[in-house]
């Protein structure tokens, strides 16, 4: 059966070799079996029937009967436009039609009862219905239920492969379907109730019932998501099985010293649990590759030195990769100080340095007088030599692609031990599909002492109460931010901007009494640095910043976070930006202010961030609205296209498939049984078709 899936598209009937080059180019299906899986995004119910009347009252699209009266064709090339006055009983509209007219005019006929698909809408005083379907009523089937509405592009449409056009190349294929090679082993189908694979493929472009195209639907997600967790739990095996990793045999002295009398505060019990989690791994002769998350100011700073000293204390370097200049300045300056009375060497490395200073740290380096090494992206260089490199630590890792992650294990002849950290805690579905070959601790608890941040929304009408309280704060002896989504001012987009809030500020909080630091991603570092060094001196009390200050900027004073035109925001860029204030023993703010007009989402967001400091709850309610991707981006474990499943929807598909690719895997490590031949074969297919990026982190 695979040489008829695996058939050229253009030997389909109807397609040909034009036809084929545009599917090839345009939605990337080039066999029978890549149309196959050209599955529809939605079924509509083609039993009903509205009248033109009622058109006006709907806002989703409806089906139609009536007579064309009245065909129009005008315009030419990109202005070409074609018309038909269509009429029931009960009115008129018209439908038009931009694009594809040389194949919808020989359909058009006056005086023939005809059916008419598509979505209502109003232009001034008149309603049309741009783009719809349309056949002859006597050529209607009368078993036609649900019809698949199948994703297209303007290219397809203009040669005939609307999504009519698309469902009629799929229906020619399904007809000619023969039994096919199943996919999953016979235990899971009969043991989850899953669709045979060719009833699957029927059920779900041609469905007899909702049921049934919900049960074609659930199986297809569960296969793809089930071979994505095998792939991820198998890649994680063969790392365990074939990376060798340092032994860590002791805590050391430099770790109980520093435990006895350098910390800053007592750990949490989260803390403590997490740096068990990572000594058991230095036990293990294996490679470590774990994720910490946690909360804005949970204290994953203090877990990843602790995590360092481990490596330092068995005569091992270490580094902490930051993504951005100003956050690696802060670990360095902060550890530094920390560890000021113990012997370790500290140094920095960032885009900035020198190169005479550059030249000399490369030779200490080397020669292994620096023990820890905090920078940026510069430490990816080639150049940038270790002695003895034996743990990294990533912080923010989701700015960091999966080949800069490979460059920093490059550094040692075994890969040192890798500790990713993310601030922005991450939905459990997406853990296990994103960084599902990786371990994972949490820090779910905050330091004793800090207190929750009081969020609230207030529109541009509440502006002079806004600026009175930031003056009561100063009074107090406290610091602002204020942040704005954009530099200078747009001409698409009407959201406020920096340069003007910092004129508006500076106007109402004048010199000498009040000072205003700038700071944006267009200064030059210096300037930059200079800037922020005011504020965190406290030579300034108010901070006007874009979201360069998203991460890493420390500065317990700070009280009160203003984010302007929060509607431009997202989630999880809302709960960083809030995160730098609550940071001392004073109860602090964070003010959204926004325009009046606010979508239904938006209005969600904000509803959601006023409601909760957690980001974890943030994080469901972030993945809800915008999905994975915009969440993710695709560099966690190299793209991820998947072609049906969602997982901002399917959480409890994710969990199942996790919970059956273990339970595989726990009974038959290697996937030899006879009873699973069918998923080796196919994973074996998997895991040499894609880069090793499990391996990576």
């Amino acid at each position: 059966m695979s040489t008829f899936l695996q058939t050229s598209i253009e030997f389909l009937k109807g397609v040909g070799p034009q036809r084929a080059e545009l599917l090839k180019s345009e939605l990337g299906i080039y066999t029978f079996e890549d149309l196959l899986n050209h599955f529809p995004f939605r079924y509509v119910d083609r039993s009903q029937y509205h009248t033109i009347a009622e058109s006006q009252y709907c806002d989703m699209a409806i089906q139609l009967k009536g007579y064309i009266i009245e065909i129009n064709e005008s315009g030419v090339g990109r202005k070409r436009k074609l018309t038909a006055k269509f009429q029931d009983q009960t009115g008129m509209i018209e439908l038009i039609w931009f694009q594809g007219i040389k194949w919808i005019l020989p359909t058009l006929k006056k005086g023939v009862e005809m059916q008419v698909y598509g979505k209502p809408k109003q232009y001034g005083p008149k309603w049309n219905m741009p783009h719809p379907e349309i056949i002859e009523f006597s050529k209607v089937k009368d078993d036609v239920g649900l019809q698949p509405v199948y994703s297209t592009t303007e290219k397809l449409t203009n040669s005939g492969l609307h999504s009519k056009g698309i469902e009629k190349l799929i229906k020619t294929l399904v007809d000619q379907l023969p039994t096919l090679n199943e996919s999953l082993s016979k235990q899971l189908l009969v043991k989850l109730n899953l669709l045979d694979r060719t009833t699957a493929y029927k059920q779900i472009h041609q469905p007899k019932t909702e049921e049934f195209a919900n049960r074609a639907r659930n199986r297809f997600k569960f296969e793809e998501l089930f071979y994505l967790q095998m792939e991820l739990l198998v890649r994680k095996q063969i790392s365990v099985q074939k990376t060798k990793g340092f032994i860590f045999e002791e805590v050391g002295e430099l770790f109980n010293d520093f435990y006895k009398r350098g910390l800053p505060f007592d750990l949490t019990g989260a803390q403590k649990r997490v740096i068990k989690e990572i000594r058991k791994d230095f036990l293990k002769g294996h490679h470590m590759n774990r994720l910490l998350q946690g909360d804005v100011g949970a204290g994953k700073t203090l877990v990843a030195l602790l995590t360092t000293l481990i490596g330092i204390g068995n005569n091992y370097q270490a580094a902490i990769i930051a993504p951005t200049e100003i956050l690696a300045i802060q670990h360095f300056e902060t550890i530094k100080e920390m560890l000021k009375d113990f012997p370790v060497e500290v140094a920095l490395l960032t885009g900035s340095t020198k190169t005479k200073d550059r030249r000399e740290l490369h030779e200490r380096l080397l020669n292994g007088d620096i023990h820890l090494l905090i920078g940026t992206h510069a430490l990816l260089e080639d150049s940038v030599q270790f002695n003895n490199l034996g743990i990294v630590v990533i912080d923010e890792q989701h700015r960091f692609g999966v080949a800069q992650r490979a460059k920093m294990r490059s550094k040692n002849t075994t890969p040192p031990h890798v500790l990713v950290m993310t601030a922005t805690p991450i939905p459990r579905t997406l853990a296990m599909t994103f960084y599902g070959d990786l371990d994972v601790s949490v820090i779910d608890e905050l330091p004793p002492g800090r207190k929750p941040i009081t969020t609230v929304h207030k529109k541009e009408q509440n502006r002079l109460t806004v600026f009175g309280f930031i003056r009561e704060e100063i009074e107090k002896g406290r610091q602002i931010y204020i942040v704005y989504p954009l530099i200078h001012e747009s001409e698409t987009l009407d959201f406020n901007n920096l340069m003007d809030g910092y004129e508006a500020i500076s106007r109402s909080f004048p010199l000498p009494k009040y000072k205003v630091s700038m700071v944006h991603g267009k200064m030059k570092p210096e300037e930059k640095d200079f800037e922020m060094q005011r504020f965190v001196n406290g030579e300034t009390q108010i901070m006007v910043a874009t979201t360069v200050i998203e991460v890493g900027v420390n500065v317990p004073n700070a009280s009160v976070m203003i984010i302007e035109s929060a509607e431009r925001f997202g989630l999880s860029q809302l709960h960083q930006l809030r995160g730098r204030v609550g940071r001392g023993a004073e109860k602090s703010y964070c003010i959204l202010m926004t325009g009046d007009k606010l979508s239904k989402e938006t209005k969600k967001r904000l509803d959601t961030m006023v409601r909760t400091n957690d980001g974890f709850e943030i994080a469901e309610v972030d993945l809800q609205l915008r999905g994975p991707g915009d969440i993710m981006g695709t560099q966690q474990s190299g793209e991820l296209n998947l072609r049906i499943a969602d997982l901002a929807k399917d959480s409890q598909t994710v969990v199942l498939a996790r919970d059956e690719a273990r339970a595989l895997l726990a009974d038959d490590p290697s996937v030899e049984k006879p009873e699973n031949f069918i998923i080796r074969e196919l994973l074996t297919k998997i895991l040499k078709a894609k880069p090793n990026w499990g391996r990576i982190a």
